[in-house]
């Protein structure tokens, strides 16, 4: 984590702002939560996701600014790369209710969502609520369900509710989806809808471990855990450190210029059909913002943004054909328009 650096001039301080010392589980009339205790509880739960996990250290942070930015993160690899594994351990070390779906070619969306059923007791339907309904959503292997069961996930990942015959049902705050998908080559596979994947807020390729870490797998798995992992955080916690991310972390007009410049250029590049839209811009607002609070900073700087262009921009924008078969990739293009744009000082 970067050393904390003195606040610029144009930047608000956080009001109320108080020692880093206050406890991960205050209460409303305790001391106020600082971006100083986010940076503290996010190296915590780091702590806790090592006893399980080896190496993935960029990918686990990536999943905490997701978090901490209101966002829902698609996870891409092959099987059996601990995509699954982290996401598992991450809830449990993050202390939220949690719940899995796994997405199979004969999924219904009420599999997803829940459906009303008849109670003969009563002679009235109950709302039976599908596992939709938690903080903490693993939605595995989301690209084997066909369209119409994917769709019924749009609604809860914009909205944060969930509409049921008619009746809207608000889901309760923390609510983040990660979701995890195999290769579009694969056999099974039914790619996800532009208008999806658009409102992942970040998307991570997965990669096989290196030569070290695939030993250190084995040792582990052979060793069994050392120790159990423990909850760092609650719930009403996290509501409050996304509070904080949301209220306390000041980005500067230079830098929201930087953002606009970056969006702006996806839209004028002759590789792409279809450049980002004000979504991507929001996502990378909160995402640099979230990023800048887990370094223990209440404001942000051009190395947060750049940290998290690529994930939150690269799997956006929608290639022309010909460059698709040139091998361009939305990687190659962001990463060509981020050396164009000028970065603020």
């Amino acid at each position: 984590m970067s050393k904390d650096k003195p606040v610029p001039p144009d930047a608000k301080p956080a009001k109320g702002a108080k020692s880093a010392k206050s406890s991960s589980t205050s209460s409303s009339d305790g001391p106020e939560m600082t971006a100083k205790d986010i940076e503290r509880i996010w190296n915590e739960c780091y702590s806790e996701l090592q006893k399980a996990i080896i190496g993935k250290t960029r990918e686990m942070e990536d999943i905490m600014i997701t978090l901490l930015a209101e966002g829902h993160v698609l996870l891409e690899g092959v099987p059996g790369i601990a995509k699954t594994v982290i996401t598992k351990a991450f809830a449990d070390v993050i202390g939220l209710n949690f719940n899995r779906q796994q997405f199979t070619p004969d999924a219904l969306p009420s599999d997803v969502l829940g459906t009303n059923i008849f109670d003969p007791k009563t002679g009235s339907f109950k709302l039976r609520r599908g596992p939709v309904f938690c903080n903490f959503l693993l939605a595995d292997e989301i690209n084997r369900s066909p369209p119409k069961t994917q769709a019924a996930m749009l609604e809860c990942m914009a909205e944060k509710q969930v509409t049921i015959e008619g009746e809207q049902y608000p889901l309760d705050p923390p609510f983040i989806v990660v979701a995890t998908q195999n290769p579009v080559e694969q056999e099974g596979t039914y790619p996800l809808p532009e208008a999806q994947v658009d409102r992942f807020a970040m998307k991570l390729l997965f990669d096989l471990p290196s030569g070290d870490e695939e030993k250190e797998i084995i040792r582990l798995k052979h060793d069994g855990m050392k120790s159990k992992i423990n909850p760092v955080t609650t719930a009403a916690t996290v509501n409050k450190m996304i509070e904080v991310v949301k209220r306390k972390i000041h980005i500067s007009d230079d830098m929201m210029g930087y953002i606009r410049d970056i969006v702006m250029k996806t839209r004028t590049d002759p590789r792409l059909i279809l450049g980002c839209s004000p979504r991507a811009s929001i996502a990378m607002l909160a995402n640099s913002k979230a990023f800048a609070a887990m370094q223990g900073r209440n404001y942000v700087i051009p190395d947060d943004t750049k940290r998290i262009i690529v994930t939150t921009v690269a799997h956006r924008l929608q290639l022309k054909a010909e460059a698709e078969l040139e091998g361009t990739t939305g990687k190659i293009v962001i990463e060509d328009i981020i050396k164009q744009v000028k970065v603020p000082v």
